[in-house]
């Protein structure tokens, strides 16, 4: 087997787990809701207004905590923080990759081993996670 044809394999992989992963969140989002107006799902907008986040380092940290912690996502790349900005209706930065790797820097994501659609991806470190869910604030 030739090193294209893995490639190709690969993606086609990639392309399923995201397809696998937007029919089981329709299939919650169907299912009959019995849920009180407090369980209701958080949007992206609403989570950001809740943790104001100063600055698009800091934005784009907290939209990939919510791309992992609400939308399930394992990892996420440019195209998944691009499109949760305009979703969120924020301005997106003039240089994501340089936000990504400030935050890198800053010990609050990690590359993946793996590419997501042949991109970088990246996934939220635990201090990460505790810097986010605590409004910004490092722990001491």
């Amino acid at each position: 087997m030739s090193k294209n044809d893995l490639e190709k394999i690969i993606k086609k992989l990639e392309a399923l787990e995201v397809r696998i992963s937007q029919l089981e969140q329709g299939r919650e989002n169907n299912a009959p809701d019995n849920k009180s107006d407090s369980q209701k799902k958080l949007s992206l907008r609403e989570f950001l207004l809740s943790k104001k986040p100063a600055g698009d380092v800091k934005k784009t940290l907290a939209i990939g905590y919510y791309l992992e912690k609400h939308e399930k996502l394992s990892s996420f790349n440019i195209n998944d923080l691009e499109a949760a900005f305009e979703r969120a209706k924020e301005k997106k930065p003039t240089n994501m990759n340089d936000k990504v790797n400030m935050n890198i820097r800053n010990g609050h994501l990690e590359e993946t081993s793996e590419k997501k659609d042949s991109r970088k991806s990246w996934y939220l470190t635990n201090s990460g996670e505790q810097y986010v869910e605590n409004d910004f604030k490092t722990q001491k």
